[in-house]
C-alpha cells in the first residue's frame, strides 16, 4: 500500500444496513482519517499484495438528523483485503459493546504522499 491519502466507501454486510465515507492517510503502518461525524485511527501492515490491520473509530460531533451507525460508541474494527495498483478492497468486523457487525470497504488513492 503505497503511502497517501485514500478515499473509503463502506458498506455493511449481513443484513445490517448501513453505508459511509471518508479519508484515510496511509503512512508507513499508521492510519489516520476521518468523516463529518467520526475519527479514525490505526495501523496496518502489508506484504504487498495482501493488507491487514485495526481501525480504531470514535464520534467527534454527533449527527443531529441521522443514528450513527454505532450508536455514538467507539469501535474496534479488524479488516484484510487485496491491494491493487490505486485501489484496495477490505473486510472487517466492526466490534463494539457485545455486537458485532461485517463489512466491505473499497479505498481509493487520491493524492501520493512521497
Amino acid at each position: 500500500m503505497k503511502n497517501g491519502l485514500y478515499s473509503m466507501h463502506v458498506r455493511t454486510l449481513d443484513g445490517h444496513f448501513g453505508k459511509g465515507s471518508g479519508v484515510l492517510v496511509f503512512r508507513d503502518g499508521t492510519l489516520l482519517g476521518g468523516d463529518a461525524f467520526l475519527y479514525y485511527t490505526g495501523s496496518y501492515t502489508t506484504d504487498g499484495t495482501t493488507l491487514k490491520g485495526e481501525l480504531l473509530i470514535d464520534q467527534h460531533t454527533q449527527p443531529r438528523d441521522v443514528a450513527p451507525l454505532f450508536g455514538g460508541r467507539p469501535v474496534s474494527i479488524g479488516f484484510s483485503g487485496k491491494i491493487g495498483d490505486t485501489e484496495a478492497t477490505v473486510g472487517g468486523t466492526a466490534l463494539f459493546g457485545k455486537q458485532s457487525i461485517r463489512l466491505a470497504a473499497t479505498l481509493r488513492r487520491v493524492a501520493d504522499l512521497d
